[in-house]
């Protein structure tokens, strides 16, 4: 700052030489204009009188040289002050009047310490004469020298003085940056709980203190939330290991015993072979389960369509008949309402697969015979705004407050010792909540009044079109006491009550299909007894004769029953 401060009193006193000697020479120029007339008739009257003595009149411009010259010769010359120093003229004559044109040029001096003239040539009222008219530079240079040095000279100790307030100022201002700056590096060393001063927020360094303060902050929260995911990603590691390593572990074990010879044929090899075949089924649910979340972690496009949540739920209702005919299953409304139609728009397989997790949750943990509701309909969330809603409301013991935030984690099981008859894997809930987040949506854990847990499912309302706008659904409960009128919902109601049939029967036929396969196994079983016990007779036999093998062989496969397949 200081270099161009001086730079720029440099430039100004350059500047301020220029103009001012331009004014002076200026006014110079506008005094000889004005004089070579009167000079010229006081030059011609000296001739005349013949008088060498004869002076130019008192009113004449003062600090003047004044010549007449005729075809360079010089006829009469005469000044207003004492001086040695006279123009330099080379030439004078009319020709070089004309051609400088009555304006006035610079000339130097006859002395060494000349500064140089101001000349101006115009040619004389007498024919062939000439008039020179000249003022000395000497005062004029002097002015704009001492004007100069006074600028310089004055610029440079201004420049000086500035410099060192200035330098003052800006260390007295950056101190606490340098406070900062050392916030700053041990922030880079590693420690994130250091915080910079807080200044004046209109400053500079109290917005960089604000910006540095609030960067370990995020700093600080990337790091938590990075080893809150390796934490998680290390447990989901330990679950996932876990729940695969104990169906591996069963199915080695078996496998390692039939192979040394510890399971004989008959009943515990046919039970030995239903435990891995069991252990594989439950292993491969969870690896689909496991590929399930890994393609809804993908976010892949949905295959959505328009759809009612009314006909899942009664579709699960109907469902719920067959897999658990102990329990009491009923299609109700939200918040005490009658059943209604919730239209969206959503994958349909996807969300069937949150309502049977929902619905195997709700089985699983409530006491044999406890009943569940299934709620379906619509409720507001805003203005201009609703949701359709599908709840499974059980009425079981509930979950516990530190039970519930965790209950959508994945693996997370209330049992810590994951025993196989308490639950599942512990992805069922977990696979709810993305499919969910997936639709937009939200799943949601409530306290059944009375006690028991109710999951919400929220996805956004969509109405559909009129035509195909579903009807409401009125429960027999919801009709006690009063008249029976032809009702809208028949289609429906026969249609849960037609599924409803269809799995009882099928499930009939399920339990005779079973005991055939029973009643043939057995049928197998008494025969391969039988079997054994004749070629123990057979070989008692053998032995009572004495024969040798061979005729022990021959015997046997000629009067033998024949082996059967």
């Amino acid at each position: 700052m200081a270099v161009l401060m001086l730079l720029g009193v440099a430039g100004i006193a350059w500047a301020t030489a220029q103009s001012s000697k331009s004014a002076l020479v200026g006014r110079i120029d506008d005094g000889l204009r004005s004089s070579y007339s009167t000079v010229d008739s006081y030059l011609q009257a000296s001739l005349d009188d013949d008088a060498d003595t004869a002076q130019i009149p008192e009113d004449a411009p003062a600090t003047i040289y004044a010549a007449l010259y005729d075809d360079g010769e010089v006829l009469a010359d005469r000044t207003t002050f004492r001086t040695d120093d006279r123009p330099a003229l080379e030439q004078v004559s009319a020709a070089d009047a004309d051609d400088h044109e009555r304006v006035p040029y610079t000339v130097r001096g006859t002395e060494s310490g000349s500064r140089g003239w101001r000349v101006l040539m115009v040619n004389s009222s007498s024919e062939g004469r000439t008039v020179v008219v000249a003022a000395p530079l000497k005062d004029t240079v002097d002015t704009v020298e001492r004007a100069t040095s006074s600028i310089l000279v004055t610029g440079t100790l201004a420049t000086m003085l500035m410099s060192m307030v200035g330098y003052a100022v800006v260390t007295r201002a950056f101190r606490p940056l340098r406070r900062v700056e050392r916030t700053a590096s041990a922030i880079a060393q590693g420690e994130l709980s250091r915080r910079v001063e807080e200044y004046p927020i209109e400053t500079e360094v109290g917005r960089l203190s604000y910006s540095l303060n609030a960067m370990p902050s995020q700093i600080e929260t990337a790091f938590r939330a990075m080893g809150a995911s390796e934490e998680k990603m290390r447990r989901f590691i330990q679950d996932a290991s876990h729940e695969l390593r104990t169906p591996l572990v069963t199915i080695r074990g078996y496998s390692e015993l039939y192979r040394h010879g510890g399971i004989p044929q008959g009943e515990p090899l046919d039970q030995a072979m239903g435990r891995i075949e069991s252990e594989a089924k439950r292993m491969s649910q969870l690896v689909e389960d496991l590929l399930t979340l890994a393609r809804l972690d993908e976010e892949r496009p949905l295959q959505s369509e328009p759809l009612d949540l009314l006909v899942l739920a009664g579709d699960a209702v109907a469902d719920a008949a067959v897999n658990a005919p102990d329990r009491k299953v009923r299609l109700v409304g939200v918040d005490g309402a009658p059943p209604r139609s919730a239209p969206t728009v959503g994958d349909e397989a996807k969300l069937r697969q949150v309502i049977v997790n929902l619905m195997t949750n709700a089985l699983r943990y409530t006491p044999e015979g406890t009943p569940i509701e299934i709620a379906v309909g619509t409720r507001p969330v805003m203005e201009g705004r609703s949701d359709s809603v599908l709840s499974v409301v059980d009425h079981g013991n509930g979950i516990p407050e530190e039970d519930a935030q965790r209950i959508f984690e994945r693996f997370y099981r209330s049992d810590a010792s994951r025993q196989r008859g308490t639950g599942g894997t512990g992805l069922g809930l977990a696979i709810v909540a993305a499919i969910s987040k997936q639709h937009d949506g939200g799943i949601r854990l409530s306290e059944t009044p009375g006690g028991g847990a109710t999951m919400s499912l929220h996805v956004p309302y969509v109405p559909m079109d009129p035509a195909d706008e579903p009807v409401v659904v009125e429960t027999p409960a919801d009709r006690a006491g009063t008249p029976e009128e032809p009702s809208t919902n028949t289609g429906v109601l026969q249609r849960l009550r037609g599924l409803t049939r269809k799995a009882t029967d099928a499930t009939r036929r399920v339990g005779e299909v079973g005991k055939k396969a029973d009643s043939r196994k057995s049928e197998k079983s008494a025969k391969a007894e039988r079997r054994q016990d004749k070629r123990k007779h057979g070989k008692a036999r053998e032995s009572d004769t004495g024969k040798d093998s061979t005729d022990g062989h021959d015997s046997e496969r000629g009067e033998g029953p024949k082996p059967q397949d």
